[in-house]
This record gives C-alpha cells, sequence and structure tokens, in this order.
C-alpha cells in the first residue's frame, strides 16, 4: 500500500499578546493601558538620560573655564617697603650697615594723650622706660664722630639748620661752605643717656626737640634740654639706616614731613616708615 506524504502544517494563530485580538477578532481587555504604561516608562527613561547627561557636560565646563574677576576690583600690587607690625625697641649700633628690626616692647599708644600741653610745663617723663635688653651690647658713637642726617626717600636731602630752625634741604659739594657746615653734626653719647646719642653744634649747642619740634639751641643745663637732646637709635625697615627716639617720649619717633622735623607718635604705614628712616653719613662740612 502506498505511502502518504504529510501535508503542509497547518498555519498558527498570532498569540492574543502579540496583537492585542481575541479569537473573535475583538481586543482584548487591558491591552491599550499596558501600551500606554510601556511608552510612558520609554519616555522617562528617555527623559532621565538626556538630564543626567547635560548635567554632566554643564559641570565639566564649570571646574574647566577661565574665572573672571570683576572689572570693578582691579589687583594692585603692593608696592610698600615692608612695615614692622610691631614697634622698633632694643639698642642699634650706629656702626652696623644693616639693623635688623626686633620686637617692641612698648606700643605707639604710650605717646598719645596731650603731650603737646605737657611738654609748655614742666617735664612730661622724667623716668623714661628703659628699652628691651639686648643680649649683644651696642656699639657706642665716638665722640668725635662727624655726621651728617641724610633721608632714606629724599637721599638728595639732609637735615639743615639755619637760625635754629631745622628743615631737611638739598645739600651737596656745589653747596655753600656754610651750609655744608650747618649740615653736619658731631655725634656724642646721650646726654641724658650714655646708651643713646645727642647731635652737638659745635658751638656750646645740641639739636633738641621743643614743642615737637627739631632745633638747634645752646645747652642750658636744664635736666629737660638734656633729654629733650637725646635720642636713641632703632632699627629700620631700610637698609643701614635708623630711626631716632625721644628718650623723654618713647613712642615717638624723629621724621620729616613738609620737609619739617618733627617729633611725631610711631604709626604702622609705609609713608611713616620711610619719613622717620635716616642714613648717618659722613659729615658735609
Amino acid at each position: 500500500m502506498p505511502e502518504s506524504k504529510p501535508g503542509p502544517a497547518p498555519e498558527q494563530p498570532p498569540k492574543v499578546w502579540e496583537t492585542g485580538e481575541g479569537l473573535d477578532g475583538g481586543r482584548v481587555p487591558g491591552t491599550r493601558r499596558l501600551y500606554l504604561a510601556g511608552a510612558l516608562a520609554l519616555a522617562v527613561l528617555a527623559a532621565t538620560v538626556t538630564a543626567i547627561s547635560i548635567l554632566d557636560r554643564s559641570g565639566d565646563d564649570s571646574s574647566q573655564g577661565p574665572q573672571n574677576t570683576s572689572a570693578a576690583e582691579p589687583i594692585v600690587p603692593e608696592v610698600n617697603p615692608t612695615v614692622p607690625t610691631t614697634e622698633p625697641s632694643g639698642k642699634s649700633g650706629l656702626s652696623s650697615p644693616e639693623p635688623e628690626p626686633t620686637d617692641a616692647a612698648s606700643d605707639a599708644s604710650k605717646g598719645s594723650g596731650s603731650p603737646e600741653a605737657q611738654q609748655h610745663g614742666s617735664e612730661p617723663r622724667p623716668e623714661p622706660s628703659k628699652p628691651a635688653s639686648s643680649s649683644k651690647p651696642p656699639a657706642k658713637a665716638p665722640s668725635t664722630s662727624r655726621k651728617s642726617v641724610q633721608a632714606v626717600n629724599y637721599p638728595d636731602r639732609y637735615w639743615h639748620f639755619s637760625d635754629g630752625a631745622g628743615r631737611l634741604d638739598r645739600v651737596s659739594s656745589r653747596s655753600s661752605a656754610e651750609t655744608r657746615r650747618e649740615s653736619t653734626f658731631t655725634l656724642v653719647s646721650g646726654l641724658a643717656d650714655s646708651d643713646c646719642v645727642s647731635f652737638s653744634t659745635g658751638d656750646g649747642g645740641y639739636l633738641r626737640h621743643i614743642n615737637f619740634r627739631l632745633r638747634a639751641d645752646r645747652d642750658d643745663g636744664s635736666a629737660l634740654f638734656e633729654k629733650d637732646a637725646t635720642f636713641c637709635p632703632r632699627p629700620s625697615s631700610y637698609s643701614g639706616a635708623v630711626m631716632l627716639e625721644a628718650v623723654n617720649y618713647p613712642g615717638r619717633f624723629l621724621r620729616h614731613r613738609d620737609f619739617q622735623l618733627r617729633l611725631d607718635p610711631y604709626e604702622y604705614s609705609g609713608l611713616y616708615q620711610a619719613d622717620s628712616a635716616f642714613r648717618l653719613v659722613d659729615g658735609l662740612g
């Protein structure tokens, strides 16, 4: 009996979940909601990925971009000399070319109050405070040392005394012999303190402060005159220069202002540091 060949397999109907239609051609309940839920999930996922990508890119740009400063806030370099944060104190040998600043033993407020009114009367400080002691004794100036006093920030100007009044004037080798002589002094041990100095004018007079102005006067032999004519060299922030502190007004230093020589309280400013720094050079006259 001849074998019968199998016929083609009957076509399988599509699954319900593939078409969303039932056997009768109607839509299976709930499939629309499944489509919507899937589409919403895909949309949320795409939005999340996009947001993360944008945040990462903006973070990189902000960390690598240049930092701009406002045009209203320019960067100004500091040009002032180093200003000591404490008032100079202790002894300074006049032969030392580069005195080193030391810590202060007193504050500039010692010169506060109304010393102008005090100086018109009796001595303001009969017992001046002693500066901090140093492990190395200072080198004392020789009694016959002829010196001229040069301003650090005006190197062509020197202390010059005419008719007793002191100014910071231009003096050079071309100046008259009288001008050079009036700008030269003999440096001696301090009249009121041998550790400090006095400036002799050579005719029985000395440089002294009176009403906080520096002038040349004859020695009247009083204790007040001796103290007014005694100044203690202190370290300066400028190489080879000193500051000169009044022995009877601790905290006040000689300085020039408008080319007048005066005794002013210590200030923490670059201008004061420059105006109160002087170099003791070989005598001009």
